[in-house]
């Protein structure tokens, strides 16, 4: 039973408003012993000319009462107080019943979705950086797909670009082919790194890497070679990482991918008349729109990124016929976003309102500042491979006879990191501290995993027992309020794909341990007479593991039985 949706009911049967218009106006209290539902009255005001206050005392004593406890007036507003047995009952008897498929609906069945993210540079390493947008993008794909949207995943490789040229200058001057066996992304990041010191003393180098991209494009069978064997050693790498995280894709056309399909939409803005020459290039004018110009070709006749994310955004709707098309890249692209889209809409696009870019923050460590070309980097294997080993040391510290203590400690530290990224808004910038992230306490990712262990550990120390549960006896506080945040799961994950914000979901889960160690901490289980409340209490408490669980999935995180 929606709570919300039988409140807007039970108005709709005595005023003259439309029951979705009711239901916006509805309100959740700012204290609980305000309400668990609050509807204010003003905008009844003109059509029954009378006072708020006065149809707020007329409505409150009309309105059917079943499933609440009472109703109330509070000067303007209507004050809806749940039957608390009720609603527990009801909310906890749904989860269990629901298990893994709680908090999910049909909301997006019959809609293509489709989500580009993580997206890394061939031949450059997988760094702290690569990771918001993993997260970002893993975790909507989940939440979209958990609600029925049928969302396809999108790794569009950055495999293709003047850069390549550079590396294959690199390459032919300076590789070691022992260190590229051994250790690919490191030599190729240690020569690429060479180029650009070399080419700041010699600036006839960056010509040169010029001219190869531009024979790469042309189709010269050594650059070819080259390039694919720096993108197969490169990919080797990532799925190392993918691997830890959990994470796999429907596609991986990154923007090689594109190459051969360029031509076509070149000529299509052509044809609609927006493409114009500007010193030796082709652009898009954009100056009524407050924007530079999109550059489509370059004056050498290779392509940009705007070149290849046009022609991708064209290929996606006529393979994927999308409802959305969700690009998680960071937020230093706005502007090129916006030129691209803009681009399309012109070229005629109505479907061009269908793209949206998802920007998010920077990853900061103290006043350190990532730079590839610097080789200025911090690996993401060697940061999630520090949280694990970190994590491991805790735990045999403090419970050095916990069985498979590497696995806990791996989804612990992996955790930790991930639930970092997703915590706070996307477009906030992270700086990472150890000792935070890390952390039992506080709004972290091991504060929520120990809160389903400690939950766990109390039903598995009660599988014997059965009995009927006596939810007539739920009637404390920190029961009802801990039921009342269960049934939130949907309403949060909804909420989160509306404002594509995954902070929505992770706040929500926290708020769920939150509540749990509030009745953990107020309330005995196990060692109590009445065996109706005790199965009751395991009721809820297997409730809140399965709430827990489904969360956490959507973002990525395991959960761990035992801590």
């Amino acid at each position: 039973m929606d709570y919300k949706i039988l409140v807007a009911e039970r108005i709709k049967e005595h005023v003259d408003l439309e029951l979705e218009v009711i239901s916006k106006l509805i309100e959740i209290p700012p204290r609980p012993e305000m309400g668990d539902f609050a509807f204010p009255c003003f905008q009844l005001s003109k059509v029954m000319r009378k006072a708020p206050n006065i149809i707020a005392t007329e409505l409150a004593s009309q309105i059917n009462k079943e499933s609440f406890e009472r109703i109330e007036c509070l000067g303007p507003y209507l004050n809806f107080f749940v039957d608390k047995v009720a609603f527990s009952k009801n909310i906890i008897e749904k989860v269990l019943l629901d298990g893994d498929l709680y908090g999910s609906s049909k909301d997006g069945e019959g809609k293509n979705v489709v989500v580009e993210y993580s997206s890394p540079n061939i031949a450059k390493p997988f760094h702290v950086g690569h990771l918001f947008t993993t997260a970002i993008g893993h975790s909507l794909y989940k939440m979209l797909s958990f609600e029925g949207y049928n969302t396809t995943r999108i790794n569009h490789l950055g495999d293709w670009g003047t850069q390549f040229g550079k590396l294959i200058s690199a390459y032919k001057r300076w590789v070691d082919e022992e260190a590229l066996e051994k250790e690919p992304i490191t030599e190729l990041l240690r020569i690429y790194v060479k180029f650009h010191d070399e080419a700041e003393k010699n600036p006839e180098l960056e010509d040169e890497g010029r001219a190869y991209f531009k024979k790469l494009e042309q189709g010269d069978e050594e650059a070819v070679a080259l390039w694919k064997r720096f993108r197969n050693l490169s990919l080797k790498e990532f799925n190392k990482i993918y691997d830890l995280l959990g994470v796999d894709f429907d596609s991986w056309a990154g923007e090689s991918f594109y190459n051969d399909k360029m031509d076509d939409m070149v000529k299509e803005l052509e044809t609609k008349g927006i493409l114009t020459e500007s010193n030796g290039a082709k652009v898009v004018m954009l100056d009524e729109y407050n924007m530079p110009p999109c550059i489509v070709v370059k004056s050498d006749g290779a392509s940009i990124y705007a070149t290849r994310d046009l022609t991708a955004a064209m290929y996606r709707k006529k393979e994927y016929d999308f409802h959305k098309c969700i690009y998680v890249v960071g937020k230093d692209q706005i502007l090129h976003f916006n030129q691209v889209f803009k681009t399309l809409e012109l070229a005629g696009h109505e479907w061009a309102k269908d793209c949206v870019h998802i920007p998010f923050g920077i990853v900061k460590f103290a006043d350190k500042k990532l730079s590839t070309r610097k080789g200025d980097v911090v690996l993401l294997e060697d940061l999630l491979s520090e949280a694990v080993a970190k994590t491991l040391e805790t735990i045999k510290e403090k419970n050095p006879n916990l069985e498979n203590k590497e696995d806990v400690a791996k989804k612990i530290g992996i955790g930790a990191i991930l639930f970092t990224y997703l915590k706070n808004s996307r477009e906030r910038d992270i700086v990472f501290d150890w000792k935070e992230m890390l952390s039992f306490e506080g709004e972290t990712g091991p504060y929520v995993q120990y809160a389903y262990a400690r939950a766990n550990s109390i039903l598995l120390n009660a599988k014997d027992i059965t009995g009927e549960a006596d939810f007539s006896k739920l009637t404390s506080k920190e029961e009802f309020e801990l039921a009342k945040t269960l049934e939130g799961l949907n309403k949060s994950v909804l909420y989160a794909i509306e404002k594509l914000e995954p902070s929505i979901l992770t706040r929500y889960v926290i708020d769920v341990a939150k509540a749990f160690n509030k009745f953990y901490n107020a309330h005995h289980v196990l060692n109590i007479e009445d065996e109706g409340l005790k199965i009751a209490r395991l009721k809820l408490i297997e409730a809140t593991c399965q709430v827990i669980k489904n969360s956490l999935n959507l973002i990525g995180l395991d959960v761990v039985e035992k801590m």
